[in-house]
């Protein structure tokens, strides 16, 4: 590892497995000192099953026994079981991609949920959430808000934890985030070594200032994080970065072709913001094994970003009327 990533990974690196009632208070005490308003945005689709108790911990905890938090927003992208109505009934606000920019259309993937939260959100905090989480993570709000909170110059915070893998009923402790390990890690650090001490690159869990986030565009698919990583280390340095440690991270493994996808997005974020010289495909073409042997087929996997928010007259005119 590089002097300045590992310098960076000793000094901005903290870790918030768990947080006591002191912390809190304190944790709150700050915020009304800066005068901050928190907002908190779990993007979905088709996650009936774990939004509802992950927006009821976030209510209850972070709410209404300690009000750290002024709004919860579930994005919901075109879900078609009960995600909005389980997100509603647990006390969270909900919102359809559709419905918010509506002049500006919409498109699939979490990063479109993302960039639209900007417009359907007040804080200047903002707390970004996967929804299919699985056990307690409900110390993950304010463990990430907290560099924000207490040092003026970090601007933004990924999480970064031990992802179990279970396949077959077999688990292992920290085999999960494959396309981390085998996409997004060596691409990083071959392209941008400065990153190498980023424990989780991919990391759903991450806070902001909103005045960074309003200024960079979000990558409409699962490029997104990788693409506000290095659009925000360009944007503020390697020192208005953090990362805290938020212990153990479980949820849904995905299949390989999905992540294979996945990992496609990934790669063609990341080429796009490194001056690639040639044009990305924009395609990757997978295999299946048939009864007439291998079949190929092909999925969409180019970089489609929205704008910096910053740049949309519909939106300075919703935070001018908020303001």
């Amino acid at each position: 590892m590089r002097p300045d990533a590992r310098a960076w990974f000793e000094t901005r690196t903290t870790s918030a497995a768990s947080l006591t009632e002191v912390d809190a208070a304190a944790l709150l005490r700050a915020k009304r000192r800066g005068g901050h308003r928190i907002s908190v945005v779990l993007p979905a689709r088709d996650e009936e099953a774990t939004v509802g108790r992950l927006a009821a911990d976030i209510v209850d905890r972070w709410m209404r026994r300690v009000p750290l938090v002024d709004e919860l927003v579930v994005v919901d992208s075109d879900s078609t079981d009960a995600t909005a109505a389980a997100a509603r009934a647990a006390g969270a606000d909900v919102v359809a991609t559709a419905d918010v920019l509506p002049a500006h259309g919409t498109r699939p993937g979490k990063g479109e949920a993302l960039w639209k939260s900007l417009a359907a959100t007040t804080g200047d905090l903002i707390v970004f959430h996967d929804a299919d989480l699985l056990g307690d993570v409900a110390h993950y709000v304010p463990a990430l808000v907290g560099p924000l909170l207490t040092d003026p110059t970090v601007g933004y915070v990924k999480g970064c934890y031990t992802r179990p893998l279970s396949v077959d009923g077999v688990t292992s402790p920290a085999g999960g985030g494959r396309v981390t390990e085998l996409t997004a890690r060596p691409l990083l650090n071959a392209l941008w070594p400065e990153l190498a001490g980023v424990v989780q690159p991919l990391a759903g869990e991450y806070a902001g200032r909103r005045e960074f986030l309003e200024q960079v565009p979000f990558s409409s698919g699962y490029g997104v994080e990788v693409g506000l990583l290095l659009d925000l280390v360009e944007l503020i340095g390697l020192s208005g970065l953090a990362q805290v440690d938020l212990g153990v991270r479980r949820h849904t493994s995905q299949t390989q072709d999905a992540l294979s996808r996945m990992a496609g997005q990934v790669v063609s974020a990341v080429l796009a913001r490194a001056g690639h010289d040639r044009a990305v495909h924009g395609l990757l073409t997978q295999f299946r094994h048939g009864e007439d042997g291998f079949e190929p087929y092909s999925s969409p996997v180019a970089v489609d970003e929205r704008p910096p928010m910053t740049s949309l007259p519909e939106y300075r005119a919703l935070r001018a009327a908020f303001a």
